[in-house]
């Protein structure tokens, strides 16, 4: 088990194993299924991964891929998205799920990272999907009224795609998006692979406002997450294969950024490393996935996990 604390110099994560093959307690109300947690990995009766979580109105909401690869399939398939939300991250709601490939007509398949953010009433939620007609990955946008939706494509094309991005010459450099919306209201998207790439948006959320900007950071590999405390900006990441988290530190949401150390270490049974970091009620918390569930395919059969950060 590593210990963990956040300060400005260090920046850990909590990790509980022991309890990884626990049971959840399931129960179906309205169609909702409600989940009784008794330690990570939080969900034992689907595969989870690749998490991005907010906390609105009370209560967390937790947004993840869905691994539905066959046991002797070395490869990630992934076409829907799932949605949980919970008010005391022990009983959790798991609700329909609330956006799928299909609802991106322009899309081709893999159901890859995400994330959900508020603005204005509505929800955002930016996702890493393949494009059906421009090769590579791609980023799309669906909105909703509610956090748990149902969402629906916000543009009908994608927001980034594999053509616009040069600084590597992958198909799947465009993806793992993440935004931060700045003290100022500025939004800011962050995504990618072995580059990262960020650009301004505009208040829709829909459009980018203004050029693409490759990040300067140090050992990047995908998964960037950005969060502000105290003045300064974090910028934490994937890093090396199998991954990773690592982060960095800035003054200014431009950089530069400086790198400070592992927040994660491998991610048990897992080759990638995917996380989220929230506040909710008075409390930090590091959300993040690992292969505890499938002892020989952990890598596509992933699972989320939730540990406390401590200040």
């Amino acid at each position: 088990m590593l210990k963990a604390a956040i300060t400005s110099v260090l920046l850990y994560s909590t990790i509980f194993s022991s309890v990884a093959l626990a049971q959840n307690q399931l129960t179906n109300t309205k169609g909702d299924t409600i989940i009784h947690t008794t330690g990570n990995p939080l969900f034992k009766h689907l595969y989870t991964a690749d998490p991005g979580a907010m906390a609105y109105n009370g209560r967390v909401y937790l947004y993840t891929g869905h691994d539905v690869a066959p046991e002797n399939f070395n490869d990630y398939q992934m076409h829907d998205w799932q949605c949980f939300s919970s008010s005391d991250m022990v009983n959790w709601t798991q609700h329909k799920s609330p956006l799928n490939v299909k609802d991106f007509k322009w899309a081709k398949d893999d159901a890859w990272a995400s994330q959900v953010i508020e603005r204005n009433g509505k929800f955002y939620w930016y996702v890493a999907i393949e494009h059906a007609t421009i090769p590579g990955k791609a980023i799309g946008v669906a909105v909703s009224d509610s956090p748990t939706g149902p969402f629906t494509d916000a543009r009908g094309s994608a927001l980034v795609t594999n053509d616009m991005t040069k600084a590597v010459k992958i198909r799947w450099d465009d993806i793992d998006p993440t935004v931060f919306i700045d003290d100022d209201g500025q939004a800011y998207l962050f995504w990618g692979n072995s580059a990262c790439y960020s650009a301004k948006l505009k208040p829709n959320m829909t459009e980018l406002d203004g050029p693409i900007q490759t990040v300067k950071v140090p050992r990047f590999t995908e998964a960037p997450w950005v969060h502000k405390r105290k003045g300064w900006y974090y910028l934490s990441y994937s890093t090396e294969f199998p991954e990773k988290t690592c982060y960095a530190m800035s003054k200014s949401i431009n950089g530069p950024w400086v790198y400070k150390g592992i927040i994660n270490e491998i991610a048990g049974n897992s080759n990638t490393n995917h996380h989220a970091i929230i506040d909710f009620k008075g409390k930090h918390y590091f959300v993040y996935h690992n292969g505890a569930l499938s002892a020989r395919f952990g890598s596509y059969h992933r699972s989320v996990c939730i540990d406390e950060l401590f200040l």
